[in-house]
């Protein structure tokens, strides 16, 4: 199939991983469906993408069913059809058990467990019923492989159930040619971190490479997921060596 007949869903589109696979796979000629919680930055990602005629800004809280319903219905009216869809939404809070607030939890449900679940829903049954199509969720590396210089239980308890859940989805959709698959990237140099000196050393020591990884690294695994064909129930860590084990 002709990548240029294709079209890709991905969430948190606006800023960092998700920019930055919206801008790779309209380079590579698919048209891109972007979603973000805010029209505003949207829309300012749009322009910034500059390629108005295959990428649709579709706006609205990923965690509602009613936003997952939207995007596929005006990814499918514009461009006829789903063919990958990459859950990338999603926020990360780390801090001491006791620290986390009710608010905590909630976004965390909301964002990085809803934004996957309605998303994946929709695709399941779009692309089941034509017997083709890839997933691809973002996860992280500290579900894998918890370190004890960040603390963060809430993001190793969703997206360590993200990790399971891929696998499982994996299982449920191969009968009807559906691959799905998660990356696990660790720290990636991307706007949620402080960008001083002090952080960017401290962040630097979380991998056993001794550097952060870039954009660009989630960009290309993601890419090797979603035009593989026989590969599916994976979980592929980004991270420099960080889930290996300890250091």
């Amino acid at each position: 199939m002709n990548a240029s007949t294709q079209t890709v869903i991905i969430t948190g589109a606006s800023s960092g991983i998700g920019f930055a696979l919206a801008e790779e796979y309209l380079k590579r000629g698919y048209n891109v469906v972007g979603n973000a919680r805010s029209a505003e930055r949207l829309q300012a990602a749009a322009a910034k993408l500059g390629n108005p005629a295959r990428f649709l800004a579709v706006d609205g809280d990923i965690a509602q069913p009613a936003t997952a319903r939207k995007l596929f219905e005006r990814a499918i009216a514009a461009f006829g059809r789903v063919d990958i869809l990459i859950n990338n939404a999603g926020i990360f809070i780390a801090k001491p058990v006791g620290d986390y607030s009710e608010d905590d939890l909630e976004s965390i449900v909301n964002t990085n467990l809803k934004g996957f679940f309605y998303p994946s829903q929709q695709a399941a049954a779009h692309m089941g019923a034509r017997r083709q199509g890839h997933i691809v969720t973002i996860t992280a590396s500290i579900a894998m492989q918890p370190n004890a210089k960040v603390p963060a239980l809430l993001p190793v308890l969703i997206k360590g159930g993200l990790n399971d859940a891929t696998r499982a989805l994996a299982i449920e959709l191969a009968p009807l040619n559906v691959k799905v698959s998660a990356v696990a990237p660790g720290i990636i140099d991307t706007p949620i971190y402080q960008q001083d000196d002090g952080t960017r050393a401290f962040l630097s020591t979380l991998s056993p490479a001794g550097h952060t990884g870039a954009t660009s690294d989630v960009v290309d695994a993601v890419l090797y997921l979603t035009s593989a064909k026989f590969t599916s129930g994976v979980v592929l860590a980004v991270d420099g060596g960080a889930s290996a084990g300890a250091w």
